[in-house]
Formats: structure tokens, sequence, C-alpha cells
């Protein structure tokens, strides 16, 4: 069945632009955000939750839509404005006896990826290919040839001697994508799994102004590659948008990500709370309420404690603090804003999705503009990568 994208792109535009102040603002750096005294109910219903609560809403954002649409009447929308087709294929992992260097989740993500695109064409093109770990998937899945590209000569040379003692038929060389007049490989189809920012961007368009006739891509890192405001792909789209991004709220995509294990967590969580503990303080010393951004620390101060923290981030910001700080008032100053910034935050994690929806489809719009039917699904379940997002466009 054919889908109407621009439809399903005007939607999204519409209700994104509508909810801007929700996930526009940073709870992180920014304590009142502009929605909390215009929703004090909704705010005070969201500090309200335990560390429980949140952890469950977080991880069923469904749920946390259903539950704040009394103060927000149209995020019960949500569910179907984000409404794809799920692959039903079963996946086809490479077999752990020729998947050597080559991460458990990335062969199962490569197996879902190759799995979804079956039947494949028969000369491919593994646009940023890495060690050529999802070509020599796409040949066990039927691909004749592959053809990686990839800028890192190690991974050239390494990918290369992986496929020769396989015996697959994948050959990776030696190419920058972004770089000027260079041309694809013959192929039938193009894919790529995960590469970032203006690299898949770049493959939407030199792949379509090349003619290929088939092109496959999970995107990933929307915001790499973006200096100032976003421009959108599709004509249609640049003319008719009421959302505009720069490449920091772009970020707000790829904040989401499966799992980490307990003890990363939790030095997570104790480098968040310092970092707002002395965010209370810089503002108490400075004598100005705003964020005042500090570089990412040494990993050696993961052992040591807070006030050595703040001591390095008033050096790293030229800022003389006071001798008679009480740092266990800031450090609990600290925990609270992370629990307030982590209830906050909640309400930004609704628009992860809908944004990135939002990006993908103005790239299947590009598409149609060039002359591809397009469709779009998942590839996979979220557990195993949250950029589980397929475009499949075929030429004519």
């Amino acid at each position: 069945m054919t889908q109407d994208w621009w439809s399903r792109w005007q939607a999204l535009d519409h209700w994104l632009a509508q909810y801007r102040p929700l996930w526009a603002t940073v709870p992180f750096s920014t304590p009142e955000p502009d929605w909390l005294r215009a929703q004090p109910a909704a705010a005070r219903w969201l500090e309200a939750l335990d560390e429980a609560a949140c952890e469950q809403y977080s991880e069923d954002l469904p749920a946390l839509a259903k539950d704040l649409s009394p103060f927000w009447p149209e995020l019960a929308r949500r569910a179907s404005l984000l409404a794809v087709p799920v692959a039903e294929a079963p996946a086809t992992p490479l077999a752990e006896s020729r998947a050597r260097d080559m991460p458990g989740r990335k062969r199962l993500q490569a197996g879902a990826f190759a799995a979804a695109l079956t039947p494949l064409e028969s000369r491919l093109i593994d646009w940023c290919c890495g060690k050529g770990h999802l070509g020599r998937t796409l040949v066990a899945c039927g691909a004749e040839v592959v053809t990686g590209l990839e800028w890192d000569q190690e991974l050239v040379v390494d990918g290369n001697a992986l496929a020769a003692r396989d015996g697959a038929a994948v050959t990776i060389r030696q190419q920058d994508v972004l770089a000027s007049g260079w041309s694809l490989p013959e192929a039938d189809q193009v894919v790529a799994l995960h590469a970032c920012g203006e690299l898949h961007r770049q493959l939407l368009r030199q792949g379509s102004e090349d003619g290929l006739a088939r092109l496959s891509v999970s995107p990933c890192c929307y915001h790499l590659g973006v200096e100032g405001h976003y421009p959108l792909l599709s004509r249609r789209a640049r003319e008719a948008a009421r959302v505009s991004l720069d490449a920091g709220e772009m970020r707000v995509v790829v904040q989401e990500t499966v799992t980490a294990p307990a003890r990363v967590r939790r030095q997570r969580q104790t480098v968040s709370a310092w970092r707002l503990g002395f965010d209370g303080l810089q503002r108490q010393v400075r004598g100005q309420d705003h964020y005042l951004p500090v570089p990412p620390h040494p990993a050696a101060l993961n052992r040591a404690d807070f006030r050595d923290f703040c001591l390095w981030a008033a050096e790293r910001k030229s800022l003389a603090l006071p001798v008679d700080i009480d740092y266990q008032y800031w450090l609990a100053h600290g925990w609270r804003r992370l629990h307030q910034v982590r209830c906050h935050e909640l309400v930004r994690h609704l628009f992860r999705r809908p944004l990135e929806l939002w990006l993908v489809l103005d790239y299947a719009l590009y598409l149609e503009e060039q002359g591809y039917r397009v469709s779009l699904g998942e590839f996979c379940q979220r557990p195993l990568t949250p950029r589980n997002l397929l475009l499949d466009a075929r030429r004519g």
C-alpha cells in the first residue's frame, strides 16, 4: 500500500510546532522551563514521581503520553503519529563462527537489517562499512557481491582480511564519501546501517543523483555535521516547515540508549549530580542565574569526590570559589536537581521519536522528489537498537 508521506510529515510538523516549548528547553541547564509555569499542575504531577516510576515511564513512553494527556490533550495523538510497519521477517545474523571481531549486538542488528531488505539485489555497496560485518552478512543472505566504502585505512585492511578468511565476496576500498569528485562503483543497491549525520545524507544525495536503483538506509546521529540551522532535504518540507532545528536540538533524537550496566548508570548519575551541584554553586558565587557549561572532565576525577570536581570545574571556568563553601549542602542540591531534571526530561523524551520520524520523513519526501518509491518501517525492536528506522527506496 502506497503511503502518503507528505500528509504524515505535515501532521508531525504541526504537532511538534504546537509543543515546541516542551522539547526545545533543556531541563539540565534550565531549572524552571517555561512550560512549568504554564502548567504547574503537570509539574507537580511529574515531580511527585519516585525513581521507580521515572524508570518505568522512561521505558513506557506511550503510557507517559496517556497519563500526561489531561494536561496536554494533543499528546493523545502521539501513538498514531508514530505508527510505521514493523519488519516481520526473522533475523538472519551471520553465523557466530564467521562473526570474528563482531560485537554480539552489532551481529544481531546486521542480521535484522539484512532480513528486512530481503530479497537483496545482486551487486551491493555497503556505505561507511567499517570492517565489512554488514557486507559479509548481506552475502550470506543472498547478495552476489558487496563493495564496501570506508575512509579508515586500518579498518579497510582488517575488513578485507576478514572477508578473505571467510571466502566472502566482499571487497572494501578506502574512500572518504564526503569528498568531491569521486564516483560510486557500479551497483544495483546501496545500503547503510547507522551511518552518522552527513554521511547518510550524502548517500541520499549522491545515490539519487547517480540514479542508483535502490537505496536502503537506517540513519543515526542526525546532528553530526550540522552547523547552525539544519536545512531540510525536501523542497516541499523546506517551504512548509513550522519547525526548525539546530544541531543542539537534533541531539534530543539520539539521547535514548539501551540500558547500560548498573555500574555505568550509577557513575553517570553521580557525575550528573556533581555537575548540577556545581551549577547551583556557581550561580550563587557569580550572582548570575544562568547555566555555565563545563567541559568533559578527566576520567581520574571519577575516583575523586564532589569537592575535587568543584575545584576542577572552577579552575576550568576561571571562577574563584570562597574558602567556606558547604560542599555537602551543594552536593545534596545536586541530587535534588538530578531528580527534578529526570522528571522534567520525561516530557522531553516524549518527542525523541517524533523528531526522528520528522527528520526521516523529510528524507522520504526528498527521495520521492528524486523519482523513488519509498517504504519506511522498523527493521528490529527497540531493545536491539533505538535507531531502528529503515528507509528502502526504489527507482521508478
